[in-house]
């Protein structure tokens, strides 16, 4: 009796991005911004914008992420209900995405002197309805990730630049966010202390399936993203893929 050969197997479906736009404008007055910008990060994936001062890589960022709306075209979010038209929704849906689906680190952290370590990194979990004992338990458990495990009692200013940064990684990362922005997130770092907070930032999303987007003036950490994107006058100008 002889056995059919198994069946080849299908190909794989093409991955569906995290995040699309298509087409964004965006004007300030006289000036132009974006001039119909298209852009994708997939899960996975880490994309780094770069250009020079006023070529529109803030501006997209904030685009993208909710915190202003285009003049014109769209962003779509991939969620596990479907698509979500993140340039359909009003102010206070953006501010509830950006709580809830969207991850942020900024140069300066922006975190809260006033609050431990681990008070800042529970506060978007607490936002979103989770009790503070809760919250503060996944929030340590982000810190000891992180390399902050005993810091968690630590007020922001007790901590190195490097440090603080990590805990504004963590505090992006409570929620699940599926895309974590970071603009210029080693901006105010020496070298080394930038590689490290960049190997922390890859390793808590890319590394579990999560998007991450990037603004930099930094050729090195462009260079630890899988793709970058450059902007000249509001347009994509040139776009590497890392090998």
């Amino acid at each position: 009796m002889t056995t059919a050969p198994p069946p080849s197997a299908a190909p794989a479906p093409a991955p569906t991005s995290a995040l699309t736009a298509s087409r964004l404008v965006k004007t300030y007055g006289p000036s132009t911004a974006l001039a119909g910008v298209d852009f994708r990060v997939d899960p996975g994936e880490s994309v780094a914008i770069m250009g020079a001062s006023g070529s529109g890589k803030t501006t997209l960022l904030h685009c993208l992420a909710g915190i202003v709306r285009p003049d014109s075209g769209s962003v779509m979010l991939t969620t596990a209900r479907g698509p979500l038209e993140v340039t359909a929704l009003d102010e206070r849906g953006r501010s509830r995405l950006r709580r809830e689906s969207f991850g942020f680190v900024f140069q300066q952290g922006l975190l809260l002197p006033e609050l431990t370590a681990v008070e800042n990194v529970a506060l978007p979990l607490m936002l979103t309805g989770t009790d503070r004992r809760a919250a503060e338990q996944t929030a340590a458990m982000w810190l000891a990730a992180l390399g902050l495990a005993g810091f968690e009692a630590r007020r922001i200013g007790q901590l190195s630049g490097g440090q603080a940064q990590r805990v504004a990684i963590a505090r992006a990362q409570t929620t699940g966010a599926s895309v974590v922005f970071a603009d210029e997130p080693t901006g105010a770092l020496d070298s080394a202390t930038s590689a490290e907070v960049m190997d922390a930032l890859i390793r808590s999303t890319t590394d579990r399936g999560r998007s991450l987007v990037v603004v930099t003036h930094d050729e090195s950490v462009a260079a630890r993203c899988s793709r970058v994107l450059r902007l000249a006058d509001g347009r994509i100008v040139d776009e590497v893929t890392a090998r």
